[in-house]
C-alpha cells in the first residue's frame, strides 16, 4: 500500500489509531479484515481529496453516511469530491460510510461511533425512524450537527435539510402524467425504494394529493417497497402488470428503473407515461431510448454546496446564520439531457 500520507493523516481519515494503521501498513497480524479495508478506503479517499490537503484555511473533517443503493453512493461521492476544492475559505475532507442496506441498528451504530470519535458535521441520507432521530439527537449533544440530504429526518434536532421540496417533485409529477394520459384509457402505478424513507413518502404523498386535485378519476395503484434494487422492482412489477392489465403509466419516486422497465419490456409493451427521479447514467439510458419519458433532477453538486456551507455557518466560518433552500426541480426530457457524464 503505497503512499505518500503520514500515518496520521491515513489514521485521521479511517477513524482508527496510529497504530492501527501502522501494523495495516506493516502487514502486521491481529488486525481485522474489516479495520483493514478502512485503511485501504482512506488512502484512496485521500488521493481522491489530495488537492485539499495542498490549501490553506479552515480546516474541516466531516462524514458522510448513506442508506442507498450502490449507484448512489458514487454519485453522492463524485458530487462532494468535485465540490471541496471550491469551498473557500474552508477546507473540508470527508470520510464516507455507504452501504446498500445497513442492518437493524448497524447505521444507529455507524452514528453513535461518529459521535465518540468527533466530527465538524455529519451528511446523512437515511430512513425516517426514531432510533435514526435519537442518534441524531445524541450527535447534536456532542456538538456535531447534522445535514440530511435528498430524504429528510424532520423530527429530529438536524441542523438543516438540503434537497428537492419532494412533495413538489410528486405534484410535478401528477401533473405531467395527467396532462400526457388526458383522454386514454388505464391505470398508473407509483412505486416506491422504501417507505420509511421520508423523500420518497413525500413525492408520494405530492403526486397522489395532486392526481386528486385535478379532478381524474383514474384508478392509481400504490405497488409494495422494492428497496431501489433492480431485481425486487422487477419483480414487485412483474406482479403488478399481472395483476392490473390495464396499466398505462408508472411513477418512480425512488431507484430500480431498469428492473421496472425489464418487466414491462417482457409483458410486451411500455408505458404510455414513465416518469423516474434522477439523472444518473441507467436513468440517461433509459431515457435516450424512450424507455423513460421524462427525468425530474436535482443538482446533487448544488445540494453538497449548501451543505458544507450549512456547517460553515455553524462553526462560524461564514458569518451569521444561513437556511439552505431548496434545490430547483429540472424536468429533462430526452431533448434537453445536459452534455457530458451523468452522475
Amino acid at each position: 500500500m503505497a503512499h505518500r500520507f503520514s500515518i496520521r493523516e491515513v489514521a485521521r481519515q479511517a477513524g482508527v489509531s496510529d497504530a492501527t494503521v501502522d501494523r495495516v501498513l506493516h502487514s502486521r497480524p491481529g488486525v481485522r479484515p474489516a479495520t483493514i479495508g478502512l485503511v485501504r478506503q482512506a488512502i484512496a479517499d485521500l488521493e481522491a481529496q489530495s488537492t485539499q490537503l495542498e490549501l490553506s484555511g479552515r480546516r474541516f473533517m466531516i462524514d458522510v453516511v448513506v442508506d442507498a443503493p450502490a449507484r448512489f453512493h458514487m454519485a453522492a461521492r463524485r458530487a462532494l469530491e468535485a465540490e471541496l476544492p471550491l469551498l473557500r475559505p474552508a477546507v473540508f475532507r470527508a470520510r464516507f460510510h455507504m452501504r446498500e442496506r445497513w442492518g437493524s441498528g448497524s447505521l444507529v451504530l455507524q452514528l453513535d461511533a461518529i459521535a465518540r470519535r468527533g466530527s465538524h458535521g455529519v451528511l446523512l441520507k437515511a430512513p425516517d425512524t426514531p432510533e435514526i432521530a435519537a442518534a441524531i439527537q445524541r450527535l447534536a449533544r456532542a456538538g456535531i450537527p447534522v445535514v440530511t440530504f435528498v430524504t429528510d429526518v424532520p423530527g429530529s434536532p438536524r441542523l438543516a435539510y438540503v434537497g428537492m421540496d419532494n412533495r413538489a417533485a410528486g405534484a410535478t409529477a401528477a401533473y405531467l402524467m395527467h396532462s400526457w394520459l388526458a383522454g386514454r384509457h388505464g391505470s398508473v402505478a407509483v412505486t416506491l425504494s422504501n417507505g420509511i424513507f421520508q423523500g420518497e413518502e413525500e413525492r408520494e404523498t405530492g403526486f397522489r394529493s395532486t392526481m386528486r386535485a385535478l379532478g381524474g378519476r383514474r384508478e392509481v395503484h400504490y405497488l409494495p417497497a422494492s428497496d431501489g434494487l433492480d431485481g425486487t422492482a422487477y419483480e414487485v412489477m412483474r406482479a403488478a402488470l399481472a395483476e392490473h392489465q390495464d396499466l398505462s403509466g408508472l411513477y418512480s419516486p425512488g431507484g430500480g428503473n431498469p428492473g421496472l422497465a425489464r418487466a414491462w419490456r417482457e409483458s410486451g409493451h411500455l408505458p404510455k407515461v414513465f416518469i423516474g427521479h434522477d439523472l444518473n447514467p441507467e436513468n440517461a439510458l433509459l431515457l435516450s431510448d424512450g424507455t423513460l419519458s421524462v427525468v425530474l433532477h436535482h443538482n446533487l453538486q448544488g445540494d453538497m454546496h449548501s451543505a458544507c456551507r450549512a456547517l460553515m455557518h455553524f462553526h462560524g466560518a461564514l458569518p451569521g446564520t444561513w437556511a439552505p433552500p431548496s434545490t430547483p426541480i429540472d424536468v429533462i426530457t430526452p431533448y434537453n439531457m445536459p452534455a457530458g457524464p451523468h452522475r
